[in-house]
Protein backbone atom coordinates (compact mmCIF):
# COMPACT_ATOMS: atom_id res chain seq x y z
CA UNK A 1 0.00 0.00 0.00
CA UNK A 2 1.21 3.42 -0.68
CA UNK A 3 1.20 6.43 1.33
CA UNK A 4 -1.20 8.96 1.77
CA UNK A 5 0.10 12.13 0.41
CA UNK A 6 -1.41 15.72 1.47
CA UNK A 7 0.74 17.94 -0.35
CA UNK A 8 3.04 16.69 -3.21
CA UNK A 9 -0.51 14.37 -4.35
CA UNK A 10 1.22 13.98 -7.64
CA UNK A 11 4.18 13.60 -9.92
CA UNK A 12 3.19 16.80 -10.90
CA UNK A 13 4.00 18.31 -7.94
CA UNK A 14 6.86 16.51 -6.98
CA UNK A 15 7.98 17.45 -10.24
CA UNK A 16 8.10 21.26 -9.53
CA UNK A 17 9.20 20.56 -5.78
CA UNK A 18 12.08 18.51 -6.90
CA UNK A 19 13.45 21.36 -9.39
CA UNK A 20 12.90 24.11 -6.40
CA UNK A 21 15.39 21.92 -4.39
CA UNK A 22 17.46 21.34 -6.96
CA UNK A 23 17.90 25.02 -8.00
CA UNK A 24 18.38 26.16 -4.43
CA UNK A 25 20.93 23.66 -4.03
CA UNK A 26 22.79 24.86 -6.58
CA UNK A 27 22.50 28.23 -5.47
CA UNK A 28 23.69 26.88 -1.44
CA UNK A 29 26.78 25.05 -3.17
CA UNK A 30 27.66 28.13 -5.09
CA UNK A 31 27.27 30.33 -1.83
CA UNK A 32 29.82 27.38 0.15
CA UNK A 33 32.20 27.09 -3.32
CA UNK A 34 32.83 30.49 -3.87
CA UNK A 35 32.41 31.29 0.30
CA UNK A 36 30.26 34.21 -0.22
CA UNK A 37 30.00 35.71 3.08
CA UNK A 38 26.78 37.33 5.12
CA UNK A 39 27.04 40.60 7.70
CA UNK A 40 23.82 40.14 9.04
CA UNK A 41 21.64 42.55 10.04
CA UNK A 42 22.51 42.53 14.22
CA UNK A 43 26.17 43.97 15.26
CA UNK A 44 25.83 46.91 12.48
CA UNK A 45 26.23 50.07 12.41
CA UNK A 46 24.77 50.47 8.47
CA UNK A 47 22.96 47.52 7.44
CA UNK A 48 22.07 47.45 3.27
CA UNK A 49 18.76 47.43 2.47
CA UNK A 50 19.27 44.55 0.71
CA UNK A 51 20.06 42.53 3.87
CA UNK A 52 16.68 43.61 5.35
CA UNK A 53 14.77 42.24 2.33
CA UNK A 54 16.92 39.06 2.00
CA UNK A 55 15.95 38.26 5.80
CA UNK A 56 12.47 38.93 4.68
CA UNK A 57 12.35 36.25 2.23
CA UNK A 58 14.10 33.84 4.44
CA UNK A 59 11.58 34.67 6.54
CA UNK A 60 8.33 34.02 4.56
CA UNK A 61 10.29 31.23 2.60
CA UNK A 62 10.68 29.19 6.08
CA UNK A 63 7.72 30.51 7.35
CA UNK A 64 5.89 28.51 4.32
CA UNK A 65 8.10 25.53 4.54
CA UNK A 66 7.64 25.46 8.10
CA UNK A 67 3.51 24.95 7.45
CA UNK A 68 3.74 22.85 5.09
CA UNK A 69 5.35 20.69 6.95
CA UNK A 70 2.92 20.67 9.96
CA UNK A 71 0.60 20.17 7.11
CA UNK A 72 2.29 17.46 5.27
CA UNK A 73 1.06 13.35 6.13
CA UNK A 74 3.37 11.13 4.46
CA UNK A 75 7.16 10.58 6.63
CA UNK A 76 8.28 11.19 2.59
CA UNK A 77 6.52 14.76 2.67
CA UNK A 78 7.41 15.29 6.34
CA UNK A 79 11.38 14.43 5.71
CA UNK A 80 11.51 16.77 2.16
CA UNK A 81 9.55 19.67 4.19
CA UNK A 82 11.39 19.30 7.26
CA UNK A 83 14.94 19.22 5.46
CA UNK A 84 13.47 21.96 3.03
CA UNK A 85 12.61 24.24 6.52
CA UNK A 86 15.55 23.54 8.09
CA UNK A 87 17.66 24.89 5.28
CA UNK A 88 15.71 27.80 5.23
CA UNK A 89 15.59 28.66 8.20
CA UNK A 90 19.61 28.34 8.41
CA UNK A 91 19.65 30.88 5.94
CA UNK A 92 17.20 33.13 7.69
CA UNK A 93 19.67 32.86 11.03
CA UNK A 94 22.57 33.43 8.44
CA UNK A 95 20.88 36.65 7.20
CA UNK A 96 20.37 38.03 10.74
CA UNK A 97 23.43 36.90 12.61
CA UNK A 98 25.63 36.78 9.66
CA UNK A 99 28.55 33.79 8.87
CA UNK A 100 31.01 35.59 11.70
CA UNK A 101 28.62 34.52 14.25
CA UNK A 102 26.65 31.10 12.57
CA UNK A 103 29.92 30.06 10.06
CA UNK A 104 28.48 26.74 9.83
CA UNK A 105 24.88 27.97 8.72
CA UNK A 106 26.29 27.71 5.13
CA UNK A 107 27.27 24.00 5.71
CA UNK A 108 23.90 23.55 6.94
CA UNK A 109 21.82 24.66 4.21
CA UNK A 110 23.90 22.74 1.50
CA UNK A 111 23.40 19.05 3.36
CA UNK A 112 19.74 19.67 4.53
CA UNK A 113 19.51 20.86 0.79
CA UNK A 114 20.92 17.94 -0.05
CA UNK A 115 18.55 15.64 1.58
CA UNK A 116 15.89 17.69 0.13
CA UNK A 117 16.54 16.80 -2.91
CA UNK A 118 17.07 12.73 -2.15
CA UNK A 119 13.76 12.90 -0.11
CA UNK A 120 12.47 14.48 -3.70
CA UNK A 121 13.82 11.59 -5.79
CA UNK A 122 12.12 9.75 -3.49
CA UNK A 123 8.63 11.04 -4.14
CA UNK A 124 9.07 11.25 -7.44
CA UNK A 125 9.59 7.47 -7.80
CA UNK A 126 6.88 6.76 -5.48
CA UNK A 127 4.58 8.74 -7.85
CA UNK A 128 5.91 6.95 -11.25
CA UNK A 129 5.23 3.74 -9.53
CA UNK A 130 2.19 4.71 -9.02
CA UNK A 131 1.02 5.88 -11.78
CA UNK A 132 0.87 2.51 -13.82
CA UNK A 133 -1.58 0.89 -10.73
CA UNK A 134 -3.66 3.57 -11.04
CA UNK A 135 -4.24 3.53 -14.84
CA UNK A 136 -4.78 -0.33 -14.36
CA UNK A 137 -7.36 0.29 -11.66
CA UNK A 138 -9.31 2.75 -14.62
Amino acid sequence: MSPEFSILTNRKRAVIALVHSVAFLLLATRDLAFQARLGGVVNRVHTPVGAFILVAIYFVVSSILLYLFRRSTSLHEKLYFGFCSASASAGLVRAIVGDASFPQGVYVRVVMLLAGVLVGFALLRIHSDRAPQIAACD
